[in-house]
């Protein structure tokens, strides 16, 4: 974000030779520089005077390229004659880019700008708190807009709330004119960026959707046979049924084998396979290993599919049938503001209960069985 040695010696070399030109047409500084090249040792205090002069007196550059005092060549003579399209006044530093630092002109209705510093970067000029409020004067130069070498900060903080509008201030005008890196800029409001049309998604065939999921289901039917049981193949064949139904199915993305591995994992996840007490009981990294997947692949499926169904520990709807009872989750329901297990209430509150579906089975009904 700062310009090119030689552009920066370019620069000073043309902008001396103008304000020193300026300063002797309008006779602002006492003790007049001797040549252009002593123009720049001159204090910033006073060549500010010099710099607020050719403000009221823009029709100089002009003179200056007509009478070319300095001989300067035909380019560097549309370089100055480019400067009649500066902007002067306060502006927000709001941050430095790769590129250009965020300027914001402190207008009713503000201009966004891209500025290129010139020998150090704004942050060592102005200080590292942005956003700040300056004073300095804009140049074309070079198809980029840079400062005049003279910027004054003023002594202002800003507090959340502002910071807030300042901001808003700034994708508003981006949305007006977008970030202006070169002058003079154009009247015309930037046009509305049409999207890119996107091509259809491609459908994927009833038999090809079809296809896949018999792949898995095939995959986990033997898995649970020879490592689980039969309640686990069932579970494992609803979820896999559950994921085929969604739209776009993510079982159409990845391999089979990771997706069956990770509907195991989720089914042994929820009734806590893990658990040595149980029976039957195994790792969830020997699920990976079975269907010849790495574990973080397998964790990530079964990440993925606790994310899309919402699931948890414990969830009624994907607890072993055998499990149900030890389930507390299956059967506490609120009755009346008040937290109760269903399995204490009356029968007719478990009727009641099974009727809305909030309960598998009735809790009565099996006791009445058992004895």
């Amino acid at each position: 974000m700062l310009l090119s040695p030689e552009d920066v010696a370019l620069f000073f070399k043309l902008h001396r030779s103008l304000m020193f030109f300026v300063n002797q047409r309008l006779q602002v500084l006492p003790d007049r520089p001797a040549n252009p090249n002593k123009y720049s040792s001159i204090p910033p205090s006073d060549r500010v005077k010099v710099h607020d002069a050719l403000l009221q007196h823009m029709d100089l550059i002009q003179t200056f390229v007509d009478e070319n005092p300095v001989q300067l060549s035909h380019d560097e003579l549309d370089i100055v004659l480019s400067w009649r399209h500066l902007v002067h006044g306060k502006f927000f530093v709001l941050r430095e880019l790769s590129k250009y630092a965020a300027f914001l002109s402190a207008e009713e209705q503000p201009v966004a700008y891209g500025v290129v510093a010139l020998t150090q970067p704004l942050h060592e000029l102005i200080g590292p708190n942005l956003p700040a409020l300056v004073q300095t004067i804009l140049l074309p130069f070079k198809d980029q807009i840079v400062y005049d070498g003279l910027m004054t900060r003023t002594n202002i903080s800003f507090g959340p709330g502002f910071r807030r509008n300042i901001n808003q201030d700034f994708k508003a005008a981006k949305a007006r004119h977008g970030i202006v890196r070169s002058l003079p800029m154009s009247d015309a409001p930037i046009s509305a960026k049409t999207p890119n049309a996107k091509p259809s998604p491609i459908v994927p065939s009833k038999e090809h959707t079809a296809e896949i999921m018999q792949s898995i289901v095939g995959m986990i039917d033997q898995f649970c046979r020879e490592k689980l049981n039969d309640e686990y193949a069932v579970l494992c064949r609803k979820l896999a049924e559950q994921l085929a139904r969604k739209r776009p199915s993510p079982l159409l993305t990845g391999s089979p084998s990771a997706w069956a591995s990770g509907i195991v994992r989720t089914i042994g996840w929820v009734n806590f396979l893990q658990d040595k007490s149980q029976t039957p009981h195994l790792r969830l990294t020997d699920i990976d290993a079975y269907f010849q997947i790495s574990q973080s692949n397998g964790a990530a499926k079964l990440a993925a599919i606790r994310k899309m169904l919402k699931l948890q520990q414990f969830d009624p709807n994907w607890t072993l049938p055998s499990r149900m009872d030890d389930n507390p989750m299956a059967w506490m329901l609120q009755v009346d503001g008040f937290i109760m297990d269903i399995r204490d209430a009356p029968r007719e509150a478990q009727e009641i209960a099974f009727n809305k579906g909030l309960i598998p089975y009735i809790p009565a009904e099996r006791r009445i069985t058992e004895t």
